[in-house]
């Protein structure tokens, strides 16, 4: 069993930034791929950012060049920096890792970008 918990959502005028941050239970990001996620109000839930066991990242054309992901093995904790936000971005973000027979979720956590 995997718990994961998003945190470092809020509310930022467009420009701003934010850093998400989502935590494992357990030493589980080293070994196994990521993603981040976000569902805006009335929307599908789509994906915002991968990153690799071996910390290779990509990210949608949407965000490139304003978001990052970042990893501390030693905290078992992933970073999403969201840089240059707009209102766009508004949306719950979760994290998920896949550990091949089963993939976790984190409960979310909201970005709400006023313009």
């Amino acid at each position: 069993q995997v718990q994961l918990v998003e945190s470092g959502g809020g509310l930022v005028q467009a420009g701003g930034s934010l850093r998400l941050s989502c935590a494992a239970s357990k030493s589980i990001f080293s070994s196994n791929a990521m993603g981040w996620y976000r569902q805006a109000p009335g929307k599908q839930r789509e994906l915002v950012a991968t990153m690799t066991s071996a910390g290779t990242t990509n990210y949608v054309d949407s965000v490139k060049g304003r978001f990052t992901v970042s990893r501390d093995n030693a905290k078992n904790t992933v970073y999403l920096q969201m840089n240059r936000l707009r209102p766009e971005d508004t949306a719950v973000y979760y994290c998920n890792v896949d550990l091949g027979y089963y993939i976790y979720w984190g409960q979310g956590t909201q970005v709400t970008v006023s313009s």
